[in-house]
């Protein structure tokens, strides 16, 4: 739109320039041919121009004294008067201006003033602007026509120079996102050298985050392997003795090889769930998790409703998704009075889509206040049931870890209904049994 207002200007520039210097000319040769006649009135004076003998043309001129008579004119003044000018002349006695004639033709005037003694004459001559305004307005028409017709053109072509330019990009991005979706454990590819060094620097942040993870695992296993040994040494000097003192420090080591334990288990758990490029089949996992429960529980019913294949995969390691549905069913079949369920769902939202497992069951439940306490880091309801109490304490660490949530609210059977959501991973190709 600048462009064709720009080239409009300087076109209407140039044809106002010229219709003055058309104008000048005559201005000169109506003052030549004066001077030549030395009579103002001489029917000698005349202009070729056959636009100066058509009437209502806008093309008019005459000559005058300085009192506004008339001495000579062209055919087309006829019937009308010229209007007068005001404003100074220049130095070579000129003055120009845009007027109307009585037609409403919008004119370019030109007036000279030519002194034949003792009278001073004012030559004046017009020309019609009219027809230089409707020549830019159609040429602005055009123009824009022209102009927004290349306009599209140049949009389409860079529109496609964009989409070839930017292919290495869209690749690096598919790259990356099969990494965040486990699909690669590292960017692969070939990239122009503009964008190469990124891809590297990505590879290398890969590298360099599994490293820090693996350094900081191995600390804090040496640390806990490190305790283990006196912890046994003191268990089993105290075991040897009688008295209260040995008691209290069995009863202390117990606890802190617990502890030394825990801390062991979550090193492993962090250490292999920050690793990326792994995902899980949750249908294959929990089809595989109610087999071996309805073996351990036999007086139990576990329903599990089975997903269609649109489900989403579960993005992270395969062990991990067992070890937190196997821990969560456990405590569902050893709560229950016979009748567990078991549900997988995909849950949409704002953040994107997850994969939701439901496990119910119709045992005695737990009250709002409990379920909000039990979610509580090393909280225990019940000291008295059988277990170490850890399963549930690692559910939350692995939850944790994925940034994924855990809630526990009434069942319909009457119980617990655990609900889990975890992040998701693009549908994978692995084919899925008919298992029952």
């Amino acid at each position: 739109m600048a462009t064709g207002f720009l080239l409009t200007d300087l076109y209407s520039r140039a044809l106002d320039t010229s219709l003055s210097e058309t104008l000048e000319f005559h201005v000169e040769s109506l003052a030549g041919a004066l001077l030549e006649a030395g009579d103002p009135s001489s029917a000698d004076i005349a202009l070729s121009d056959p636009r100066f003998d058509r009437p209502r043309s806008g093309w008019y001129w005459a000559i005058r004294d300085a009192d506004g008579t008339l001495y000579n004119l062209s055919t087309s003044v006829v019937g009308i008067d010229l209007p007068d000018m005001s404003g100074a002349a220049d130095a070579r006695g000129r003055r120009t201006a845009v007027m109307d004639d009585v037609f409403g033709t919008r004119m370019r005037v030109v007036e000279r003033a030519v002194t034949l003694a003792p009278t001073t004459y004012q030559i004046v001559v017009t020309g019609n602007l009219s027809e230089i305004l409707e020549l830019v307005g159609d040429f602005r028409g055009q123009a824009f026509i022209v102009l927004g017709a290349v306009g599209v053109m140049l949009a389409i072509m860079s529109a496609i120079v964009a989409r070839f330019a930017m292919r290495p990009i869209d690749r690096l991005s598919a790259a990356i996102e099969s990494v965040r979706e486990g699909e690669s454990v590292a960017v692969t590819g070939t990239y122009p050298r503009e964008i190469a060094p990124l891809a590297e620097e990505v590879n290398e942040l890969l590298r360099s985050n599994a490293q820090i993870i693996e350094r900081a695992r191995n600390q804090v296993g040496n640390l806990a392997h490190g305790l283990k040994t006196p912890i046994a040494v003191l268990r089993n000097e105290a075991a040897a003795r009688k008295g209260a003192l040995a008691d209290v420090v069995v009863a202390e080591s117990e606890k802190m090889s617990t502890m030394v334990a825990t801390y062991l288990e979550r090193a492993r758990l962090a250490a292999r769930t920050s690793v990326v490029g792994k995902k899980a089949d949750p249908t294959m996992i929990m089809l595989r998790l109610t087999r071996v429960m309805r073996k351990i529980n036999p007086d139990c019913t576990i329903a599990f409703q089975r997903p269609d294949a649109s489900l989403p995969w579960f993005r992270g390691d395969e062990a991990d998704l067992e070890e937190m549905a196997g821990n969560l069913l456990d405590n569902a079949c050893k709560w229950s009075k016979g009748q567990v369920g078991v549900r997988l769902d995909a849950e949409r939202s704002d953040t994107g889509t997850m994969l939701l497992i439901r496990i119910d069951d119709n045992g005695p439940g737990l009250s709002e206040e409990d379920a909000q306490k039990v979610l509580r880091r090393g909280v225990r309801l019940d000291e008295k049931t059988p277990g170490s109490g850890l399963g549930l304490d690692i559910v939350k660490e692995l939850v944790d870890v994925y940034g994924g949530s855990l809630a526990l609210k009434r069942s319909a059977l009457g119980g617990l209904l655990v609900e889990l959501r975890l992040p998701t991973a693009r549908l994978g190709a692995m084919a899925r049994p008919n298992a029952t």
